[in-house]
């Protein structure tokens, strides 16, 4: 009996296996993704899990989740900031505001902030 190589290549497929017992494995590694999925990601993994898991489970064998979920939480973040900045300036919520009436621009603030994120939230977290 011959003896059974430890790593071959296939051609036909581009991937190297390794033998493991009497099979040959495929040696798969994940992109390596350092930036956070954050606040929206976070969510949106949930949502993807209740509602599509056909999408989740295919971004999870592609090895395109992490990446996925980073990309969405930075741009959601971003266009939050957009959304507030614009909502600020629409409702005169400026820094002499800030200065004069702390409270009310806290007040304000807030209520922007919530707006912008139930925005955010319809878009692209739950969509």
């Amino acid at each position: 009996m011959s003896e059974l190589k430890k790593h071959i290549y296939d051609e036909k497929n581009g991937l190297h296996y390794t033998l493991i017992g009497d099979y040959y494995i495929p040696d798969l590694k994940l992109p390596e993704e350092h930036r956070p999925i954050g606040k929206y990601g976070r969510m949106h993994w949930k949502y993807l899990r209740e509602v599509h898991p056909s999408r989740l489970n295919t971004l999870i064998l592609t090895g395109e989740l992490w990446t996925y979920l980073a990309d969405l939480n930075e741009q959601a973040q971003e266009r939050l900031d957009t959304i507030m900045e614009q909502l600020k300036v629409a409702e005169g919520v400026t820094e002499e505001l800030k200065r004069t009436c702390q409270m009310e621009w806290v007040k304000r603030c807030n209520n922007i902030y919530n707006r912008a994120e139930e925005i955010i939230l319809y878009e692209a977290i739950y969509s």
